[in-house]
């Protein structure tokens, strides 16, 4: 018995075309678009399936962390499974998308956003989304985007409600616009300190969603502003943002959180009691057979699963991915991770 054949684009996408904004010629656009997405968890997992669904032609996923238990509530794309065995987001993320079927063309990459890693990805997009969960990550999008000429779209969700704002480099305001430098480390309530629902992410990815749709079907730039979305207390409110002429960002353009950015040695992430050690730099790509190889002989129980390799010691979770970071769960004291990994890795 044979497969039946698929069905032309024309018929999978005929709903989408029968919304007069978008029409034959928006879906056209889509197909022929190229969009980056930071971040695959909450906000970036609904980002990626609703554009896939979509249409759009290539999607480019970046995401440094792995699945865990508590993610799944509220990051869709994730099963049970992928939190098991610790899988890569970024490469459970690709997974999920493909089942879906669809044209769209999705590569996925499990490594830390750096300056570097943004200038090499960002390259030819179209639109870059915002799915991450932390601050730093989001200046440095906002320097590269202004630089480069390219449309980005911020998201952020705690608790039950959430902001988005659309940023349009030459037509409207930036991020450093409103929110001129980053707030100082502690100040502003978290996912793991205030908590987060579901129903909150999707709202706010959803219309990030729809004006990603919108940038990249060729329809007129929306209105420049910052939406707030409560869903916990059905309240929904837009203040408009001027561009601010003294901006360094997109005013003097200067790119601050670029030409300052460095790899840190080691980061404590935010509520995770897990600390993320960078390889020194310059070290070669690590030899995942020879290290468990190794660590077996050392009578630690060691495995590779897929590209990662996964192991405990000294009351610590250990994961090692290709590019030479490691995940250290159980510990948010970065010395102590840094001296872990050197232990038991060698970097």
């Amino acid at each position: 018995m044979t497969a039946p054949d698929p069905q032309p684009a024309e018929d999978r996408f005929a709903r989408q075309t029968r919304f007069a904004p978008l029409g034959t010629r928006g879906q056209e656009a889509l197909a022929s678009s190229r969009v980056l997405i930071v971040g695959c968890g909450a906000l970036g997992g609904v980002l990626a399936q609703w554009l896939t669904r979509a249409g759009v032609g290539h999607l480019t996923l970046v995401d440094r962390d792995i699945v865990e238990e508590t993610n799944l509530p509220r990051q869709v794309l994730f099963s049970a499974e992928d939190a098991r065995v610790g899988a890569p987001k970024a490469h459970a993320a690709k997974a999920a998308l493909a089942a879906a079927g669809g044209p769209t063309q999705i590569d996925a990459h499990a490594v830390h956003l750096d300056a570097g890693v943004l200038s090499d990805l960002g390259r030819g997009q179209h639109l870059i989304l915002d799915g991450t969960d932390n601050m730093s990550t989001r200046y440095l999008i906002n320097d590269a985007c202004v630089r480069d000429g390219t449309p980005w779209i911020y998201g952020g969700v705690v608790s039950g409600a959430g902001l988005v704002m659309p940023i349009l480099p030459g037509t409207g305001p930036c991020l450093r616009c409103i929110f001129r430098d980053p707030p100082p480390p502690g100040t502003l309530p978290t996912c793991d300190t205030a908590g987060v629902i579901g129903p909150a992410v999707g709202a706010i990815a959803s219309m990030q969603a729809g004006l990603a749709l919108r940038i990249l079907g060729g329809q007129e730039a929306p209105e420049a502003g910052l939406l707030e979305i409560d869903v916990w207390n059905g309240h929904v409110r837009r203040l408009a943002v001027p561009r601010d002429a003294g901006c360094p960002c997109c005013g003097a353009r200067e790119f601050m959180f670029l030409e300052e950015a460095e790899v840190t040695e080691a980061v404590s992430l935010c509520g995770r009691n897990t600390v993320q050690v960078m390889p020194p730099a310059g070290s070669p790509r690590p030899d995942s057979i020879a290290l468990v190889t190794r660590l077996t002989e050392s009578g630690v129980d060691a495995q590779a699963v897929g590209p990662l390799v996964r192991f405990r010691a000294d009351e610590c979770r250990f994961t090692l991915f290709p590019d030479g970071r490691t995940l250290v769960e159980g510990t948010e004291n970065t010395g102590r991770a840094q001296a872990l990994v050197a232990r038991w890795i060698g970097q």
